[in-house]
């Protein structure tokens, strides 16, 4: 699958790119350390620039080889285990939105159910004007606001 190019703005001023540059190297080596300390594992960082000759290596170049050797000598299949592409990360997140919008239908029926509830305790609405598709939701909600009035009732 080729590699899609992310176009940003560019900063035309070399002094500036450059700058802004090593501003984000630091704070990306910071990040790359925070993640090896408080997770205790092994990683590394290689940073190549335009504005340097040798690209940085952090946290050693031992032991950055040293990480590198150990994955490359992983076997294929584990060495792109948890790698994701573009297509299979917008699935697996359509999927997460798929079961939010789901859980949000079920409530939302239910506040739907629970408000013509009152509105008929109330008079606004008559009992006949309940849509029957929803029985079993409002037998839900009959036996949920029963049950927190008993508990109150016993308080």
């Amino acid at each position: 699958m080729p590699r899609r190019k992310v176009t940003l703005a560019y900063m035309s001023n070399k002094s500036e790119r450059k700058i802004s540059f090593n501003k984000r190297k630091k704070g990306l080596i910071k990040k790359a350390s925070e993640l090896c300390t408080l997770c205790a594992i092994d990683g590394c960082a290689i940073i190549y620039s335009p504005f340097e000759s040798q690209p940085e290596v952090w946290p050693s170049p031992e032991e950055t080889a040293s990480v590198l050797s150990r994955y490359n000598s992983l076997p294929e299949i584990e060495q792109t285990r948890y790698m994701t592409n573009l297509e299979s990360f917008t699935k697996q997140r359509l999927e997460k939105v798929k079961k939010d919008l789901h859980r949000l239908q079920i409530e939302n029926k239910r506040k739907e159910v629970k408000c013509f509830m009152y509105k008929c305790m109330a008079g606004i609405k008559k009992p006949e004007e309940f849509d029957m598709t929803n029985a079993d939701v409002m037998r839900s909600v009959m036996e949920e606001t029963t049950t927190a009035l008993n508990s109150r009732m016993r308080e």
